[in-house]
């Protein structure tokens, strides 16, 4: 598939520290080959080019992060007292290779702003919708034999491209046989998942659990309750068995860890 790109009239600002890097009304959309979000690239006015200067090295390795295709210059940031290799390059490809694309991974470019609301992991997809409905079906999630919940009251959370999640109330789910672990996550869409479950003893049993705390306001019925990846556990709606669907998440290292 070949770069897609698309307009967007979004006010784009990203902030490295205090420093205003990036202040663009003419933001490019642009999707990926292997990549299913969109990223932006920006007219080189809108960028402060004076605090870029270019990189020593190129890049090496693969990250989850653009680029993902050649690049024909590499960038780093220089400003507060601060080197961030590697935040800024330009794709050798036609359709955007005379504007710049600023790295969204963790750490790099501090803030990002949507007009005057922040961003975060990466630019919301225009076409993507997510989309909490409260539900009376019954859900029964199980994994490696082990019941972990039960539940009449779900609430399903429908997010493109995506398999359909069932967030369930605590007092549903087993938690006398889940492990609270570290691991945390963002999501432009809702937000900060700050709890994760694992199963012990079960080889997929990893941080197989999450919830939102204080999800965005989009979805602030999946609030409290607790999801699993339906790609790593059994799970029953209605008395008729799921299988287990297949998306970037059905392979571990793309479920978050940190």
């Amino acid at each position: 598939m070949a770069m897609r790109t698309e307009p967007t009239d979004k006010w784009i600002r990203g902030y490295v520290g205090t420093t205003l890097l990036v202040d663009s009304k003419d933001a490019l959309l642009f999707w990926e080959q292997l990549r299913p979000v969109p990223a932006y690239a920006f007219p080189r006015a809108d960028v402060r080019t004076d605090l870029l200067q270019p990189s020593a090295t190129p890049r090496s390795g693969r990250s989850h992060y653009p680029p993902h295709g050649p690049v024909s210059a590499w960038y780093d940031v220089v400003t507060e007292g601060r080197v961030i290799e590697h935040a800024a390059w330009v794709r050798d490809d036609p359709k955007i290779s005379d504007r710049i694309v600023l790295s969204w991974e963790p750490g790099v470019i501090d803030r990002w702003l949507e007009e005057d609301e922040e961003v975060i992991v990466h630019p919301r997809d225009p076409h993507a919708r997510v989309e909490a409905l409260a539900s009376s079906r019954h859900v029964r999630v199980s994994l490696g034999g082990t019941v972990l919940a039960d539940s009449h009251s779900p609430v399903l959370l429908f997010e493109t491209g995506l398999p359909t999640r069932y967030y369930l109330p605590r007092e549903d789910v087993r938690l006398d046989v889940l492990t609270p672990t570290t691991n945390r996550s963002a999501c432009p869409y809702k937000g900060f998942a700050e709890e994760y479950w694992s199963l012990p003893g079960v080889e997929e049993g990893d941080n197989v659990a999450w919830s939102y705390a204080a999800p965005f306001r989009a979805v602030e019925r999946i609030a409290g309750r607790i999801a699993f990846y339906n790609e790593v556990v059994d799970i029953t709606v209605d008395g008729a068995e799921q299988i287990r669907p297949r998306s970037p998440f059905s392979t571990a290292a793309n479920r978050p860890t940190s």
